[in-house]
């Protein structure tokens, strides 16, 4: 929500295409720049059938089915119902969205005590976005990271972090940008009150010995709500 405003998967204003069978059978073939006269004959079908499924998408037989998904490299149960790990906000916007300024108050209060978000940072590559643990402690955003790792921010160095919440069946959402500087905790007493906390343990996994605090310098946050 703190991007380039539009409709998933195309330009802004852009008419949604659905997320039927037909829709991701016919997006998926065009993804592979291949016509419908070269995956009818991969999957061993008419043309005019494979028109009549990117029409339809319901009541065909499960075998050209099976036969279509391995044409278009794609799992059956993606090509049939959809992939269950998608990334959210697949649905379509509401008809009248209102996209409001979060106060820092409000904004904390969404953040609430942990969760997991987005860090942005600098590498020699170019910038990188991270997902991370965090705790929110004292109106600071701290993380916990490998010391070699590239979420490893030195002291100092500027910082961004986002996280949000979207819900696909109410159409709306929010989102939090914190830029900072990086602090590194190292006092064992502070070090030992962060790990005993809940959302502490990283999902990643490993020892990531190395506990890091973005020190704010600015917060803001967005939030949308059908009127």
């Amino acid at each position: 929500m703190h991007g380039e405003e539009g409709q998933p998967g195309g330009p802004a204003g852009a008419p949604s295409r659905g997320d039927s069978m037909a829709a991701r059978a016919s997006l998926r073939r065009e993804q592979l720049g291949m016509t419908r006269e070269e995956v009818a004959e991969r999957a061993g079908m008419s043309v005019a059938y494979l028109r009549h499924l990117e029409s339809l998408g319901g009541g065909f037989d499960p075998a050209a089915l099976m036969r279509l998904a391995a044409t278009l490299e794609m799992p059956y149960e993606d090509l049939v119902e959809g992939r269950s790990d998608a990334a959210p906000g697949r649905s379509t916007a509401a008809p009248h969205p209102v996209l409001m300024q979060l106060s820092e108050r409000e904004c904390w209060n969404r953040l609430g005590t942990h969760g997991i978000g987005r860090l942005g940072l600098s590498a020699d590559a170019g910038p990188v976005v991270l997902p991370v643990n965090f705790l929110v402690d004292a109106c600071t955003i701290v993380y916990r990271t490998d010391p070699g790792g590239a979420a490893a921010a030195a002291a100092g160095d500027r910082l961004a972090f986002e996280t949000d919440h979207i819900d696909e069946q109410l159409r709306n959402g929010w989102s939090v940008l914190v830029a900072g500087t990086a602090d590194h905790v190292t006092d064992p007493d502070a070090v030992r009150a962060l790990a005993e906390r809940p959302g502490a343990q990283p999902w990643a996994g490993g020892a990531r010995s190395l506990w890091i605090r973005i020190v704010p310098a600015r917060i803001s946050g967005r939030t949308i709500r059908v009127d």
